[in-house]
């Protein structure tokens, strides 16, 4: 022990001499942390959480407003829908700050180890949003809340306990101001968690080092089915007393276990339904101090990620740290507005763009692999949670410009998850060591592509090639057998058969840019066929995508405003037909021809979608729909920058701008629809800067109108990229002409190269569309 400690002061020293270099290098940094708003997204459909996080951190330390069931009635409890990051606004109690959440997601799963102060009789039952007194839970009022990058603040008024948090990459530090009382807690419990139920607790551990030291873990089988997280807790003064219940069910062959009394101060206690609690007593107004260290390896790993990350007590330092690490990620991009609104949405964009995916891995750099065992990165950092159907489409190409080591990190993680699988597949939707195999496509694919292409990723390439090449064939999953020798997916063997069947062939095509890149020309050719598969769902008798069935007719029942039951995922197919992102100009002449198909798109847009054609898909709401066109989930978000491929470019100078102020807003109901990890809002960044990647592995970047004044996007290879939107308003939202670097631009889109090069991209604004 004596030599680890002298290891982690060693790592302590190193950090101190980082921090003070960092911390001399945040002086001279624009504080534009105060324009973030994490409360954004927190009501409705954003499923966002407020907590104290810092960029791409693993520990995600927020409240958690209730703890409905998953499971009700043996069947799935809808209800459970609005609380995919544990915290809805509208909800007047908090059941206590658990350390890890998803940002955005439509479906969840974590909230692990809850902790809750409380005073007065040990209450171990949450209570009832209805009747909070009951439990431990407690009422809350917005007017005491502070939801800031880095910081949360809240006042639990039944108690009259302050709790203020805040983290590192690994460590959660809470702080708590107690009134006097010599019956305080600190209740930990092991039970709790989103998108719960009674069998998700696989098996819990705690083992009490000390009187300030605690550590275990817990194992939980949800949406990852071997999920385990490990910890250390500290607290900043010795536990008077210690105790626990156990809720598990009776097990028949249980040891002889029961020689002990393990509900009061017993240091070693194992079962699937534990609480703990900690007794203390406090002075008025005494500040209790407890740190929660993660590790997705082991309890000893936990405290070196503790020691190394957060070895004092000092809160403020902390703090300040967490916000500087934030003005650090802000700046990548400074803006000028005249509007504090456009302020606040970009830069709570760009926060939300910095949530996840996150940090999976020690200080040590050891963590979980695919196959259970423990890895290390080896000049890398691994990351977890990545929820490719959305992020491929703006999140990834935006990182490949402000974070392209950050992205290059994350797909040698992807291929560190290939290398694990048992499959010998990239990951789908990558979670904790687990893939929970979520959403349609295979778009770790499109992923990699990009970042390869565009010089993000140099090292590895044949072998990146060759993992998405295998994922692509891997027959047996998802319909991939029938894409491959139909050229299609028949509805009657796969229920989402269009989507799956546009978005592979999207996906195939990134593969066959990339093999292009390596000169792999038989690969390019075979992938190209394939990208044609989009083709052989188009149904020209109505001008539609449409499901087929397995002996090549067009499934018969259909309903083109419809989502359920008709071939698609999130979207109908108004939205799902405009989906051929690679090749718009195949797509635009096979539906009739440019002025057809503006038409078309302008439908889209101004018609009206009655509620009965989404009232069975909770991922879409009125909030979200503008006309048909649904924002609010992905499969269109390239639609509106379209009309780049007719005659009417202006249109999407239009529309950007309607949507940018349709579906974003500084409240806490300002996201029209889940952030989907960080998509919705890289749609926002870029939009609002003028441009975006309709198909990310081209390279390309499609104009549309910026929204800001100014942008200098500062590159992390020393150079910077300006945008200036001459005379822009509200008013002035069509583009009269374009200029980079002083040169006219006679294309309507700009490229990557360009970008990273440097330079200035300058919009002349007007009130009136430029038709041509």
């Amino acid at each position: 022990m004596n030599i680890y400690l002298k290891i982690a002061n060693c790592v302590v020293t190193l950090s101190f001499l980082s921090f003070n270099y960092f911390a001399a290098k945040a002086q001279s940094q624009p504080d534009l942390a105060q324009y973030a708003k994490p409360i954004i997204g927190t009501q409705k459909m954003g499923h966002t959480f407020p907590g104290a996080t810092v960029p791409f951190g693993a520990v995600q330390l927020s409240p958690d407003t209730d703890t409905l069931p998953y499971e009700y009635n043996n069947r799935y409890n809808k209800d459970v829908y609005k609380y995919c990051a544990g915290y809805q606004y509208d909800d007047k109690t908090i059941v206590g700050f658990s350390h890890t959440h998803f940002s955005g997601t439509g479906h969840s799963d974590l909230g692990d180890f809850l902790i809750m102060p409380t005073v007065g009789a040990l209450q171990l039952n949450p209570g009832t949003a209805d009747h909070p007194e009951s439990g431990y839970r407690s009422v809350f009022h917005h007017e005491t809340e502070v939801a800031e990058p880095g910081y949360y603040k809240v006042k639990l008024e039944d108690d009259n306990i302050l709790a203020e948090m805040t983290a590192t990459t690994r460590v959660g530090f809470h702080q708590y101001t107690f009134p006097k009382s010599d019956q305080s807690h600190i209740i930990l419990d092991l039970m709790a968690g989103i998108y719960n139920y009674d069998d998700k607790n696989v098996w819990t551990f705690v083992r009490v080092e000390n009187d300030t030291l605690v550590t275990g873990y817990r194992q939980t089988n949800g949406w990852g089915r071997t999920r385990t997280v490990y910890f250390a807790m500290s607290f900043s003064k010795p536990m008077a007393a210690y105790g626990c219940k156990d809720y598990s069910k009776r097990q028949v062959y249980r040891g002889f276990w029961g020689k002990f009394n393990q509900s009061k101060n017993f240091p070693d206690l194992a079962g699937k339904q534990l609480r703990m609690y900690f007794d203390f007593a406090t002075a008025a107004n005494e500040t209790m101090k407890v740190k929660f260290a993660l590790s997705p390896v082991s309890t000893i790993n936990a405290l070196e990620n503790m020691r190394t990350e957060l070895p004092h007590w000092d809160f403020e330092k902390t703090k300040q740290q967490a916000k500087q690490a934030w003005n650090s990620e802000l700046g990548k991009i400074v803006i000028t507005s005249t509007s504090n609104e456009e302020k606040i949405n970009f830069y709570t964009a760009m926060y939300h763009a910095a949530l996840m995916p996150t940090v999976y891995m020690d200080v040590n750099g050891e963590y979980k692999g695919l196959d259970q065992n423990v890895h290390k990165a080896t000049g890398f950092t691994n990351y977890t949670s990545f929820s490719l159907w959305d992020t491929y489409r703006a999140f990834h190409p935006y990182q490949n410009i402000v974070n392209p080591t950050r992205n290059a990190d994350m797909v040698k993680s992807m291929l560190a998850h290939y290398d694990q699988s048992a499959l010998h597949m990239l990951p789908i939707w990558s979670h904790y060591a687990n893939d929970n195999w979520c959403m349609s496509g295979y778009h770790s694919v499109s992923v990699i592509a990009e970042a390869i292409i565009k010089g993000t990723v140099t090292t590895d390439l044949d072998k990146a090639l060759d993992a998405c090449i295998a994922t692509a064939n891997h027959k047996e999953y998802d319909g991939i057998g029938y894409f491959i020798d139909k050229g299609y997916i028949p509805q009657d063997k796969n229920g989402v058969s269009v989507s799956s069947t546009l978005e592979y062939a999207f996906d195939d095509w990134s593969i066959a840019q990339l093999a292009k890149k390596l000169n792999r020309q038989d690969v390019f050719e075979t992938f190209s066929r394939r990208a044609q598969n989009w083709r052989n769902v188009y149904d020209s008798s109505i001008g539609f995508m449409r499901p087929r069935l397995s002996d090549g007719s067009f499934k018969k029942e259909f309903d083109v405003l419809k989502t359920d039951g008709q071939g698609f995922i999130e979207g109908n197919t108004w939205n799902y037909s405009l989906y051929v992102p690679q090749d718009p100009v195949a797509m635009i002449q096979l539906m009739g021809g440019k002025k057809r198909f503006t038409a078309h798109l302008d439908s889209l847009f101004t018609m009206h979608l009655p509620d009965e054609f989404f009232a069975e898909t909770e991922d879409i709401t009125r909030d979200g729909i503008i006309g048909n066109y649904v924002h609010g989930n992905e499969p269109a978000h390239h639609v509106a920058y379209l009309y780049n491929w007719t005659d009417a470019p202006w249109k999407t100078q239009e529309r950007v701008r309607m949507i940018l102020k349709n579906q974003y807003h500084s409240g806490s109901s300002g996201l029209g629809g889940n952030d989907d990890c960080g998509q919705m809002s890289a749609w926002y960044i870029f939009s609002a800067l003028g441009f975006y990647p309709v198909a990310p592995a081209s390279g390309q970047y499609w104009l549309g109108s910026p929204a800001i004044q100014t942008a200098s996007v500062h590159l992390e290879n020393g150079n910077t990229f300006s945008v200036t939107a001459i005379d822009q308003s509200d008013k002035n939202v069509y583009v009269k002409k374009v200029l980079l670097n002083g040169q006219l631009l006679n294309r309507r889109y700009i490229t990557h190269d360009e970008i990273m090069k440097g330079g200035k991209l300058e919009f002349f604004m007007s009130a009136k569309p430029v038709k041509k």
